[in-house]
């Protein structure tokens, strides 16, 4: 099923162009990475995606409605770079950030009940982070912060999971970690999740899929089939197989 349809979208700031027609499918159980270089309009594109910027022409379609008529956001969790997405300073335990993810859904009466802590219990438990529950969220270390916010993603229940640079902070183990997580909420669980990153050999460990930009779409489809796809061999030219394939491979 289709969850994500970008149709010939551009985005401009001021008179700059930062997306220029791109087009693409994303569909149920898939795992995307986007990358591209900076500059490229990888976050620019999500939040065109969210709603948080306008696009300028073209089209966006989120589970088969247009964006303009789409109300389902908690279908959707989104966790932007780790230093826009919360204080690290906020003074409130694991258990009341995690909280927020049901709150924000509430269209009334914000209170949460017996079932709502039952549920981000069942969540803190299946991210082996429970023990973390009474704990203060500056106290932790970046990986456990990460997973917090995950959580919190996750209490909502959503189909698709958005992940903007999540690893940038993380040291290798618990980058390696979290994205077996990943792994597991997307195989296990059937989420979708697009992720931005610039390191496409690591996260074609992951990914079944590669959403490369450059403002233009340079390709899009089969992490199994980039290496060989003559738009990545024209774009990345000499370069392709020592920045591409051989990390990859």
């Amino acid at each position: 099923m289709s969850i994500l349809e970008i149709k010939n979208v551009s985005i401009r700031y001021n008179q700059s162009e930062v997306v220029k027609d791109v087009s693409f499918t994303i569909n149920s159980g898939d795992f995307v990475g986007l990358a591209g270089p900076n500059g490229a309009g990888k976050t620019t594109l999500v939040k065109a995606i969210l709603g948080l910027v306008p696009i300028t022409s073209g089209s966006v379609e989120l589970f088969g409605e247009t964006k303009e008529k789409f109300s389902s956001w908690s279908k959707i969790g989104y966790l932007p770079q780790k230093s826009s997405t919360i204080n690290v300073l906020f003074p409130a335990t694991v258990n009341e950030v995690v909280m927020l993810g049901l709150l924000s859904q509430k269209t009334w009466f914000k209170k949460i009940i017996k079932n709502d802590q039952f549920k981000i219990n069942a969540i803190l438990q299946d991210l082996g982070i429970v023990n973390l529950k009474k704990r203060m969220f500056s106290e932790l270390s970046g990986g456990q912060q990460q997973k917090v916010l995950l959580a919190r993603a996750l209490v909502s229940s959503p189909e698709v999971l958005i992940f903007d640079e999540p690893s940038t902070a993380l040291d290798p183990e618990s980058r390696e970690s979290f994205f077996q997580l990943l792994e597991r909420l997307n195989k296990k669980n059937g989420i979708a999740i697009i992720l931005i990153t610039h390191d496409t050999g690591y996260i074609g460990k992951y990914a079944n899929k590669l959403l490369y930009i450059d403002k233009n779409l340079i390709y899009f489809g089969k992490f199994s089939e980039f290496c060989e796809s003559e738009k990545m061999k024209s774009y990345f030219g000499k370069y392709e197989q020592h920045l591409i394939c051989h990390q990859h491979d």
